[in-house]
């Protein structure tokens, strides 16, 4: 049998074949001509957000272009938490197509901002209109073409179909009417008039025609928090040591008596080192003894007995009913209790033999003591977080904090965060924060800048800084400039870190205290106070200028963490009265109240530095003599155009430490400053 065959098909030739062109990416992008990039602030590419309170504005800045020669429109927008619809800014341009916008924040949560721009063919068209008429060329077909364009914003000033927009009934009717106008040949003048007029113009901006819109492809993060976050004013106490009876332990209620005098004095927070009971084995006896004395407290970062851990109270300081009323009688005194946050234990912690898995043991089974080396704290096991267990162990800890809230605190203080995973930091953060929007959590992380600035972004509303290592002029100018300047950057710290400057800690006695020289003291509190607007003190300790160290260590001799101290509360000296006078200032002049609204100023002397804060009309200049032996001296250059004062206008400054007034005129005037007198000015500059 003979095979039948099926001719083939000629084939097309290879000029003749339809090529196939992927054009899923031109489907979404083929019209859209604008391009948005180095969209600033923004962290990590949009990863975390930025911080802010409630009042502040939102200064937002990107590049934003398009081909040819068409103009460009955008708009900043923004929502507030929990609104699904987008608010919008409009945006203007600054230079080089870099345009800014900005927006206010006014409820704590977490807001979310992005950004839109278009090709502004309206603009284009008023743009080539005014060109062609200061040519002297007629714009007839030019005037038709915006009749259209004219038409199109009056069914957008009519409301969206579905009703997402309100119509405005007066605007829609204007615009049909300038639609006739450029229709109509006899009123060519007058057309010309209204297409190139201010109230077209402004029309134009409000109902604008976005086709084929770009927007940017992230949608990036504000977390507001509480105002106090923005402005606080710490002090710290050992309840144990608030005894006015020498050798007596102190009580929560002891601490209530001195809680007017902490209130007269301006502070705002009342922070606690650990308030729970403290283990015995291996207990820490005076000056870190490995000896302890019969008698002796031991340390309250040891956490933890038979009575209880984390969970639980001090006996000797009262019960949690005790503890509740001091936050409750806090808060008549306009003051807010802060608890501290050692996620550590004593070997007597219910923790070690209830979940012996959260701790690292040795290899003879042992669990490991916290070691620091060459520190050694035999009397802690640190917590083990990359145990098997570790979801319970992070529920815990949630169980804690929100227990902790549950008895009125709304501010913690952590000690050493950065010893612990920052996706738990993240986690634990957030989740208190979705039934307590208020609460703040101050990381105690004097550790590495990266590792400090990762903590932040995780969620930490205040960080302790290098502020107490920083001590000439240059050293703090230039830490200051870190802290807040932008330099440009989109990530630059002061999106997200705000500081919390502190002279000393009961952990830290620095080197330039050491002597116990009283101008020192005041330098170095009164740059803290003026410099940062979140700062606290080591109370009573830094008060009275406690400073005999343990030979050769930045620590003091007799610390309090391992003893208790008896403090005379009825002491005052020059330091007790300039705190309470800056603090006083602090209250009443908003500038003291940022941190990043700081200029510095030249002064013709490396030991002299001075500096500007303002907030709208209120402007305060601070002048200190960093040499505490020494008179200094020098010209000061007042940023006089930064103000809006003429360099022939006589302005007063008015110095609030002293109450004395000066005239002054021009950028360059003379001061003058005595350590052993007041080795500062703060004056507010006044017209």
């Amino acid at each position: 049998m003979s095979k039948t065959t099926t001719p083939k098909k000629p084939s097309k030739s290879k000029a003749t074949q339809t090529p196939t062109v992927d054009l899923s990416l031109a489907d979404v992008y083929g019209q859209v001509r604008v391009v948005i990039e180095r969209v600033s602030p923004e962290l990590d590419g949009g990863r975390f957000p930025i911080k802010a309170i409630p009042g502040d504005t939102i200064q937002v800045e990107a590049d934003i272009f398009a081909d040819g020669h068409d103009y460009v429109s955008a708009r900043l927008l923004y929502r507030a938490p929990h609104e699904k619809h987008w608010h919008e800014s409009p945006m203007h341009k600054l230079e080089n197509d870099r345009w800014a916008g900005a927006f206010s924040v006014e409820q704590v949560g977490r807001y979310q901002y992005t950004l839109e721009a278009w090709v502004d063919h309206i603009g284009s068209w008023q743009h080539e209109l005014d060109l062609k008429v200061r040519d002297g060329q007629r714009v007839t077909s030019e005037l038709l073409a915006g009749a259209t364009l004219a038409e199109g914003m009056a069914h957008r000033a009519g409301g969206s179909p579905t009703g997402d927009t309100a119509g405005n009934a007066h605007d829609q009717a204007e615009l049909f009417r300038i639609a006739e106008l450029f229709r109509n040949p006899d009123a060519y003048d007058q057309a010309v008039q209204v297409a190139l007029g201010d109230a077209f113009h402004q029309l134009a901006e409000q109902y604008p025609e976005r086709q084929h819109p770009a927007r940017y492809s992230r949608e990036l993060g504000v977390e507001v928090d509480r105002a106090k976050a923005g402005f606080s004013t710490w002090y710290c106490l050992f309840p144990r040591s608030a005894s006015m009876t020498e050798g007596k332990h102190g009580t929560f209620r002891d601490v209530e008596r001195l809680l007017p005098r902490i209130a007269g004095m301006g502070f705002d927070v009342l922070y606690l080192p650990p308030i729970h009971p403290i283990g015995t084995a291996h207990r820490k006896g005076k000056n870190n003894s490995v000896t302890c004395l019969p008698g002796e407290p031991g340390v309250p970062y040891g956490i933890g007995s038979p009575e209880g851990g984390h969970d639980a109270i001090h006996p000797e300081l009262g019960t949690v009913e005790d503890f509740k009323h001091l936050i409750a009688i806090a808060r008549n005194y306009d003051m807010e209790v802060a608890m501290d946050l050692a996620i550590q234990c004593s070997p007597d912690h219910p923790w070690a033999t209830e979940h012996p898995e959260w701790f690292k043991k040795r290899p003879d089974g042992s669990i490991q003591y916290a070691e620091n080396p060459p520190k050694k704290y035999q009397d802690i096991y640190p917590v083990w977080f990359e145990t098997e267990d570790w979801r319970n162990l992070w529920i815990e800890m949630k169980r804690v904090l929100l227990l902790w809230a549950s008895w009125g605190v709304r501010i913690v203080r952590v000690d050493n965060p950065h010893t612990k995973p920052f996706a738990f930091w993240e986690w634990v953060i957030a989740e208190v924060k979705k039934e307590f929007p208020d609460m703040i959590f101050l990381s105690e992380a004097f550790t590495r800048p990266k590792v400090m600035q990762q903590l932040a972004k995780r969620g930490f509303a205040h960080s302790y800084t290098y502020y107490t290592w920083r001590n000439s002029k240059t050293e703090l100018m230039e830490y200051m400039t870190e802290l807040t300047a932008t330099n440009g950057q989109p990530d630059a710290m002061r999106y997200y870190f705000r500081p919390n400057f502190w002279p000393t800690t009961h952990d830290i006695n620095p080197y330039i205290l050491q002597s116990g020289h009283e101008p020192q003291f005041l330098i170095r509190y009164f740059l803290a106070a003026t410099l940062s607007s979140n700062y606290g003190i080591y109370g009573p300790s830094f008060e009275l200028m406690e400073h005999v160290p343990n030979a050769g260590k930045e620590e003091f001799l007799n610390s309090e963490k391992y003893e208790i101290k008896h403090w005379d509360w009825d002491r005052t000296n020059k330091l007790t009265y300039l705190i309470t006078l800056t603090n006083r200032i602090r209250r009443e002049n908003p500038a003291l109240q940022q941190t990043n609204n700081l200029t510095f100023c030249r002064i013709d002397d490396d030991h002299i530095m001075a500096y500007l804060k303002t907030a709208g009309d209120n402007r305060l200049l601070t002048i200190v003599n960093m040499d505490a032996y020494n008179r200094r001296a020098g010209m000061v250059q007042v940023p006089i155009w930064q103000l809006g004062i003429d360099g022939n206008t006589t302005y007063v400054v008015h110095d609030l430490l002293t109450g004395a007034r000066y005239n002054w005129k021009g950028e360059w005037n003379y001061v003058e400053l005595d350590p052993y007198m007041l080795p500062m000015h703060l004056f507010r500059i006044e017209l």
